[in-house]
């Protein structure tokens, strides 16, 4: 049933951006088992600093971090929104287990097979760790979470995943959390500063070809599960990044004239030569501006957690 209702949401989605002018598709549905496994190789790459970023705030000042969690409370619920191999939580994990600190962890992935992996891997690793993986859309599953615990809520949303929606969609996402959270509840939420565009650019358009493969598996997936016909090698990716606005755009470009039938919504579309699609969004940000989108959503600013460049952020919000 709930295969159906995401190949339903896949189908509907595909059809509005496929319509649209200038047509787009959109980046949630990156993160299917393939993709996912795609992803853990982009966030291995030298060149993806984000992911080493992240690492050394954790590992280097996870002492602080725990404490903020713990700041007035005894035990809380640990809440991840798309957690992945957990590579980068394991440390905080890790160390609460250590502590005996009373909580519950977590998981929420849309990805199944990532939320098995994570589960069978933390099993191993934290064997009394209390995991209640969930798999499926963040907010749907967090409504279904209300009021199954009186303890406090810490949300992570790691990795500037953030940074993937659009200033109405960033609006719409928080307005959420904020609904879902209560008086003294915490988010941590991974933003990307604003930085050099040539480190910027080499992040999202690298040399290994694993961000191509990462796009390209969306047409992919059409094929698989709409009963597309995408010719993969018609298409190419394309990088770019203002650094007025901070925003990076992949787009996927049509490389020849094509008309490309998609059988689930018993549709074609025709692509003209060099047209673009526009495939992701990966935006970057100011202190100033994280600390505004704080306030507007009724959270105060605990702690900006950042790495040794200045490169990255971890900002740790507390509900007012």
């Amino acid at each position: 049933m709930e295969q159906k209702i995401i190949l339903a949401e896949l189908a509907k989605d595909t059809l509005i951006g496929l319509s649209a002018n200038p047509k787009y598709l959109l980046s949630k549905y990156f993160y299917d088992d393939t993709g996912s496994a795609i992803f853990q190789k982009i966030m291995n790459m030298p060149e993806y600093y984000l992911t080493n970023c992240e690492h050394e705030i954790f590992t280097q000042q996870k002492k602080q971090i725990i404490e903020a969690f713990l700041k007035e409370t005894k035990g809380f619920d640990l809440i991840e929104l798309g957690p992945g191999d957990g590579l980068k939580t394991k440390i905080l994990l890790n160390t609460m287990a250590q502590g005996a600190i009373p909580f519950n962890y977590i998981p929420i992935d849309i990805s199944k097979k990532a939320n098995i992996g994570l589960v069978k891997s933390l099993a191993e690793e934290i064997p009394d760790l209390n995991v209640k993986a969930q798999t499926g859309d963040f907010f749907k599953v967090m409504k279904m979470l209300n009021g199954h615990s009186s303890l406090r809520r810490i949300v992570l949303f790691l990795g500037s995943n953030i940074g993937n929606f659009s200033e109405e969609e960033t609006d719409t996402f928080l307005g959420q959390i904020s609904e879902f959270t209560q008086k003294g509840d915490k988010v941590l939420i991974g933003f990307d500063l604003i930085k050099s565009p040539e480190i910027i650019i080499k992040a999202y358009d690298d040399p290994h070809g694993f961000t191509k493969d990462f796009i390209l598996n969306h047409l992919a997936r059409l094929n698989r599960e709409l009963d597309a016909n995408f010719n993969l090698s018609d298409f190419s990716q394309h990088t770019s990044y203002n650094p007025q606005t901070g925003a990076v755009k992949n787009y996927l470009i049509s490389k020849v004239d094509q008309k490309v039938t998609i059988g689930g919504l018993e549709k074609s579309f025709h692509f003209k030569k060099w047209e673009s699609i526009f495939m992701e969004l990966s935006q970057k940000f100011e202190l100033e501006t994280i600390n505004k989108l704080a306030f507007q959503h009724g959270f105060r600013v605990e702690k900006h957690f950042t790495d040794s460049r200045n490169y990255f952020v971890d900002s740790l919000w507390e509900r007012r």
